[in-house]
């Protein structure tokens, strides 16, 4: 549900660059030769490369984030109760959010938006059969594996986060004898998605040229616990059967990620292949918003708070785009005042079937 943020941040930056420039809106995913995101991101990254406007999918969110998460891991006792019913709420959510990314991405393939958006797309998963990382890639040197495969079939595996959603079985577009492949939810292994993003950049990128890495987030919550030494004993129910758990990996990968890609940005950059970093926003998040950022809270009052917040962190980082001597700021408002305009009712695309 965190998603609702970024999709509302970009919403609200762009429609600021839009008005200064006289514009109806502008095309943000055109902005970029790569875009990667995972499991919330995946869905952020899949409208953005296909041009459809960040208000559509606050919109989805809203919509239906109470139907794709109908119960809210919330503590001890719903997390038992979870265990005996669970299977009901996660088919029930895999239904609706199958269609509401329906209604967004239609039939659009991922070669669909290489050829006629000239957007590469890298998008984790865990391709269950293997317990192996995949990405869903079509770039200029990724092959034709992948191209097949519809944006909507490639979010819901990217998203298909255990505890909180059903597995996703999706058609292998590369067999003709009715096979489905099942995945779970990349953040498994790549929720921060950065150093997927790195490694296809230089993997795609002319000798030479200079690489920005623009890294949107999810609002994430400060982490941390002081657990005295007697309460290391943490079972099942201690892990609220295992949601907690997925939390503090995700966490953890943020924090790794980030900086892995931070070292070896810098170290290329030293050797002559420049590498520019950006993560935005990068403030704390007030202590507040603690309540509303688990990843199941699809609470109308968490919802508004999320749009809140995103709103807030927008308007700072124009703030900052304002300001000459802000180097980030500088680099935000470059792309934002190079982007194409775009009808505010976003871009209509051609699929091929």
């Amino acid at each position: 549900m965190r998603g609702i943020y970024t999709a509302a941040f970009l919403d609200r930056l762009v429609t600021q660059f839009a008005r200064t420039r006289g514009v109806e809106s502008l095309d943000l995913g055109k902005g970029f030769d790569l875009i990667t995101g995972t499991s919330t991101g995946a869905i952020v990254g899949c409208a953005l490369a296909v041009g459809r406007p960040m208000g559509e999918i606050v919109k989805m969110y809203r919509d239906h984030g109470r139907q794709i998460f109908p119960h809210r891991i919330k503590g001890t006792a719903s997390a038992i109760w979870r265990m005996f019913v669970g299977g009901h709420y996660v088919r029930k959510g895999d239904h609706v959010l199958r269609k509401a990314l329906s209604d967004v991405l239609e039939d659009t393939t991922i070669l669909d938006v290489f050829q006629k958006r000239s957007i590469s797309l890298s998008i984790p998963a865990i391709l269950m059969s293997s317990h192996r990382s995949w990405v869903f890639k079509k770039t200029p040197k990724s092959g034709v594996r992948d191209d097949h495969y519809k944006l909507v079939d490639i979010c819901m595996a990217s998203s298909a986060a255990p505890i909180f959603r059903s597995l996703a079985a999706i058609d292998d577009p590369n067999n003709d004898h009715g096979v489905e492949q099942v995945f779970a939810d990349g953040g498994l292994w790549a929720n921060n998605p950065i150093m997927v993003g790195l490694t296809d950049a230089l993997a795609c990128a002319p000798a030479g040229a200079a690489i920005q890495i623009f890294s949107l987030g999810t609002c994430s919550r400060p982490e941390g616990e002081l657990i005295p030494a007697r309460k290391v004993h943490r079972s099942i129910l201690g892990w609220k059967m295992g949601a907690d758990a997925a939390a503090l990996s995700i966490t953890a990968q943020e924090f790794a990620f980030d900086n892995m890609a931070r070292f070896i940005g810098n170290k290329l950059t030293e050797l002559g292949r420049p590498v520019t970093r950006l993560r935005f926003p990068n403030k704390d998040v007030p202590a507040e918003m603690m309540k509303y950022l688990a990843l199941d809270d699809a609470r109308p009052e968490a919802v508004k708070r999320l749009i809140q917040q995103a709103s807030n962190d927008a308007d700072i980082a124009k703030s900052a785009c304002d300001d000459p001597n802000n180097a980030d700021g500088r680099m935000v408002k470059a792309l934002m005042m190079s982007l194409p305009e775009m009808p505010k009712t976003g871009v209509k695309m051609e699929t091929t079937t």
